[in-house]
């Protein structure tokens, strides 16, 4: 008979966001895990209405990552987590203080309270945007470099995982998220797309591994362009099955103007979003800058 995950001994599985995208696409995993696993079920939770139906092993909570007493709530009788609430995208500072800083606290204080034991959060590449296109990037040697409010508020998130492995013993997984899609759709994917299919294998792999401590991985596909390491995936067993390389011939073509941020930095379209889109790149990016300057 096979023993139970380590994870399982409190519980639930917890999913933030499940109103997402990215939700719909895990859920279908999450569900034949808890089955293997021996979890008690999943619970779900939004601050929104959640879309079509509950499977039998589901249940939905509507909250708020802000309202920190209802964050205590949702977690009691939770041991793990995936954590892909809060705001998904670069603009305004304040709807990002809330849900992606002071949102990721009351997550971080409500696991310390449960006896949760480990999350799996969803961060970004958007906290190494800053980039040159092409550099290859380890998580372990490259210091971050946000493109935006959103990174930065990503990058705190991992801060805090940090804090709560090293005080509270609650393990994390950091997914440094590339483009998550069924297909790429740009030159810029064939090195960032993350598949559908290798997202939930990435995920799966997360809460399947027996000891983590704080890890920090980038998310993507098996892409030959791909600007990061595969640093982790070995700790984590993860193995890509999909690559962006079928699609390069349709894709090479398609590129943002030549004197933007967004076709020489990492950070592609957010580098034109909220309040720094008209912002020109340092000189210590390595980027042909002067020519944006000319022009503003």
């Amino acid at each position: 008979m096979r023993s139970p995950h380590p994870l399982t001994s409190a519980g639930h599985l917890l999913l933030t966001g499940a109103a997402g995208q990215l939700a719909q696409v895990l859920r279908g995993a999450l569900g034949s895990l808890c089955q293997e696993e021996g979890f008690s079920g999943i619970r779900l939770s939004d601050r929104q209405a959640l879309p079509g139906v509950l499977d039998r092993h589901e249940q939905f909570i509507r909250c708020d990552l802000s309202d920190g007493a209802a964050m205590q709530a949702l977690l009691r009788d939770v041991s793990a987590v995936v954590h892909l609430g809060g705001v998904a995208g670069e603009g305004p500072f304040e709807p990002i203080l809330e849900a992606n800083v002071r949102g990721v606290y009351h997550l971080y204080e409500a696991a310390r309270l449960a006896g949760t034991r480990r999350v799996v959060l969803a961060s970004s590449n958007h906290v190494t945007g800053c980039y040159p296109q092409g550099e290859r990037l380890d998580p372990c040697i490259h210091r971050p470099r946000p493109d935006g409010f959103y990174g930065v508020s990503k990058l705190f998130g991992e801060h805090m995982a940090q804090l709560y492995w090293d005080r509270c013993g609650i393990e994390t997984i950091n997914l440094r998220l590339g483009t998550v899609a069924a297909a790429p759709q740009d030159r810029r994917a064939l090195s960032t797309w993350l598949s559908h299919g290798d997202f939930a294998r990435l995920v799966l792999a997360c809460l399947r591994a027996p000891r983590v401590g704080c890890l920090t991985v980038y998310g993507v596909s098996g892409n030959a362009a791909r600007w990061w390491s595969d640093s982790g995936w070995q700790t984590l067993g993860y193995a890509p099955q999909d690559s962006a390389d079928p699609w390069q011939p349709m894709l090479q073509d398609l590129a943002p103007p030549d004197d933007t941020p967004m076709a020489w930095l990492q950070g592609g379209s957010f580098l034109s979003l909220g309040e720094f889109s008209h912002a020109v790149a340092g000189h210590d990016a390595g980027v042909p800058a002067p020519r944006l300057a000319a022009k503003e």
